[in-house]
């Protein structure tokens, strides 16, 4: 039985859906793959030194496990897919974040502690610079995710979504997006995070793309800097 979410009939293409401004934008769409596509690759060709380092930072800091996380997120109308990511819990987090609900600092489906007693000492590190995310790189050359789009979630949040909610699964995915440049973004509650996606899926173009791009190199260089 396919236990994939189900999502509403998509619009005409050009048609704008008034309760969320959805509209398709086919060219927009064509030139925003190839960006993804001939950027991702050159992106994993210059940072390959990189990952090579964190791999062995990884491994040296916290012995048990892979470097790599691969976990299960819902991408473009709800498809599934493995997402890439730098492990920077331990080992076993999945398994005791059941035992830490209660803790739980975000209203909604979504889950996230501050400080987060998974969370290893350079897994740390690596969510303050957002090096984590870097294997999502494969995900953009696959045609999995893009640069720019919400956040893939997990299939277990997107069975307690809203029909409202469900829209922001109706563009790719993204490596970065108004949540994730927003100052303070974890104290940002559920219900604003999916206004920001929603605004995105309004608003969405090249140049919005470029200056979300830009501003996420800000807000990484500022934590490298301590700032």
């Amino acid at each position: 039985m396919n236990n994939q979410p189900v999502l509403a009939e998509r619009p005409a293409v050009g048609v704008v859906r008034e309760e969320d401004g959805f509209c398709e934008k086919p060219l927009y769409e064509i030139g925003k793959r190839l960006f993804d596509f001939f950027a991702s690759l050159t992106a994993l060709i210059l940072f390959s030194p990189v990952f090579l380092v964190i791999a062995i930072v990884i491994s040296v800091s916290d012995g048990e496990g892979k470097p790599f996380f691969i976990q299960e997120r819902c991408g473009k109308n709800g498809k599934h897919f493995k997402v890439f990511k730098f492990r920077t819990m331990v080992v076993d987090a999945e398994k005791l974040k059941a035992s830490l609900q209660a803790q739980n600092e975000m209203d909604g489906p979504a889950f996230k502690i501050q400080d987060d007693p998974r969370i290893t000492k350079a897994g740390k590190f690596l969510r303050a610079t957002n090096l984590d995310e870097l294997p999502q790189l494969l995900n953009i050359l696959k045609g999995e995710m893009s640069f720019v789009g919400p956040r893939p979630p997990l299939p277990d949040e997107v069975a307690q979504y809203s029909e409202r909610d469900k829209k922001r699964l109706l563009v790719m995915p993204g490596l970065t997006c108004y949540w994730q440049v927003s100052l303070n973004r974890n104290d940002i509650s559920f219900e604003r995070w999916m206004e920001l996606d929603r605004k995105y899926l309004a608003e969405r173009s090249a140049w919005v793309d470029l200056k979300l791009i830009l501003r996420t190199m800000y807000v990484v260089f500022r934590h490298h800097d301590g700032r």
